[in-house]
């Protein structure tokens, strides 16, 4: 019988633009680990999906199986100052949870964000200019900010720091890892044939209509069978980001002051010295 009052016992809570999709349908595909459908539900974080209470979010792991762990990937739980219950609430459902932070350059993170949300609609002006009118840009990227609380609420043990670059480059080693803060006893193995999720370059840009216009499979049928492939490359070429956003020198100069400063939150915690500069470097000690 399926159990309906399953937590997660750990959670991927960030970062967002920094594989966390990816990393999420790793896991779901290892032997023993059941990851939640969907993969965001952010249920501690969003108010009107905290209001359907905690049964609804304990029925996203009834299908586990005895013996599985559960998990969840929100991003939504490292977006301060945005969401500012979810250590409160977390902390109230969840004892000691096991939670997974994963780290990109800030600055690249920052610009896969601009470029996501250049995507979605939401925003609609240059990169330099988006940097000073959405403060989300540079919070987001500020991940002492961010997992600071953590720390305070659960402990330093409590949480494992991964980077982006190697989720990308040390797959295996990464996951093995994450097996061993999760406790499993089997080593995780990359799973190759799962490619990778949330690709910028394949973005195009949201607007009215496109569900279905573009994903219905109705009008997929007649785009590939009565347009004409040159036609349907210039309507894609306008409405594509056709190359990445450069952000100005002085910009930049602002950024890294910004993130170093932050960095070194996380340096004091890590026991390493941090920097924009020296970043993707890792997180052993110099």
């Amino acid at each position: 019988m399926a159990n309906t009052t399953r937590l997660p016992d750990f959670m991927i809570i960030g970062a967002m633009k920094s594989a966390t999709s990816t990393l999420h349908n790793q896991l779901s595909a290892q032997s023993g680990i059941y990851m939640s459908s969907p993969k965001e539900p952010n249920f501690f974080s969003d108010d009107d999906i905290y209001n359907r209470g905690l049964g609804w979010y304990t029925g996203l792991f009834s299908d586990a199986k005895p013996g599985d762990i559960c998990g969840e990937s929100s991003t939504h739980y490292t977006k301060l100052p945005d969401y500012p219950q979810t250590i409160e609430r977390l902390k109230a459902a969840v004892a000691q949870p096991k939670l997974i932070y994963v780290m990109r350059h800030p600055i690249d993170r920052l610009v896969s964000h601009y470029m996501h949300q250049w995507s979605q609609g939401v925003i609609s002006c240059d990169i330099n200019q988006a940097i000073d009118r959405y403060p989300e840009l540079i919070n987001y990227s500020c991940y002492g900010m961010q997992i600071a609380p953590y720390l305070e609420a659960f402990g330093p043990d409590a949480v494992l720091p991964l980077l982006f670059d190697d989720l990308r480059d040390n797959k295996d080693t990464t996951l093995e890892s994450i097996g061993l803060f999760l406790g499993l006893k089997t080593p995780l193995r990359w799973v190759d044939s799962l490619g990778r999720d949330n690709v910028s370059a394949q973005r195009i840009r949201r607007f009215p209509g496109y569900q279905l216009l573009v994903n219905s499979k109705p009008m997929s049928w007649i785009r590939r069978n009565l347009v004409p492939q040159s036609i349907r490359n210039q309507i894609k070429s306008k409405l594509s980001m056709q190359q990445r956003p450069e952000i100005s020198p002085d910009q930049y100069q602002k950024l890294t002051a910004i993130f170093d400063r932050d960095l070194q939150i996380l340096g004091e915690w890590l026991g390493v010295e941090l920097t924009c500069e020296i970043f993707r470097k890792g997180l052993k000690s110099n």
